[in-house]
């Protein structure tokens, strides 16, 4: 589990194809001091990935076929906002994150708003259910509030306002109009949204 709150920005330094998905090496060393050992969850642009090699201030990680079709970024050389798993007793200051991205948005506007910006993404029509103002959702693995929510045939615009601080510390401060992003709606919502959704047909014996 994550907070969506970012603890550094790292770099995707190389991607190796692999037989299904790449193998990504990401520049860490801005997360020190925090330890990464072999075996550990990183959120990757909000994408829960495994450290499954390490060199010095680096580590690698698999990016399977799959993951690849339901994200977006993992598979070039570019920045990345990094947050490593947490622990019991740590603060929960963002919202609960899986790392789980359940869709992949474009950003429609981004300007700047006196001392902050707005961010509108256009999610897929398939999270509208679950995108509520004043709820949580993920932005490229940012724990953000969402403003407003507008529904239209070609999907859900949300309007998130970014301070300086957010745009400071994270990778979002490079977005532009047409750029793609990971989305992770509220686990809360997710579920809810399943619960109310059209009843499942019965077992079959």
């Amino acid at each position: 589990m994550f907070t969506g709150l970012i603890q550094a920005c790292g770099q995707i330094v190389a991607v190796r194809p692999l037989a299904a998905g790449v193998h990504i090496e990401i520049d860490a060393r801005a997360l020190a001091p925090r330890p990464i050992a072999l075996g550990d969850s990183i959120a990757v642009n909000g994408v829960c990935l495994t450290a499954t090699d390490l060199a010095e201030g680096h580590f690698g990680a698999d990016v399977s076929a799959e993951t690849l079709s339901k994200t977006t970024g993992l598979d070039r050389c570019q920045a990345v906002n990094l947050e490593t798993s947490l622990a019991l007793g740590d603060k929960l200051g963002g919202h609960l994150v899986a790392g789980h991205v359940d869709g992949v948005g474009q950003v429609e506007r981004f300007q700047a708003l006196g001392e902050s910006w707005e961010l509108v993404v256009r999610a897929p029509l398939a999270l509208a259910r679950q995108l509520a103002p004043k709820g949580s959702v993920t932005v490229d693995g940012v724990s953000l509030t969402v403003n407003r929510v507008a529904d239209g045939p070609q999907g859900c615009d949300i309007s998130i306002n970014l301070i300086p601080h957010t745009l400071a510390a994270t990778t979002l401060g490079r977005l532009v109009a047409g750029a793609r992003v990971n989305l992770e709606v509220d686990l809360i919502a997710r579920y809810v949204a399943r619960m109310l959704g059209p009843a499942l047909p019965p077992e079959i014996p």
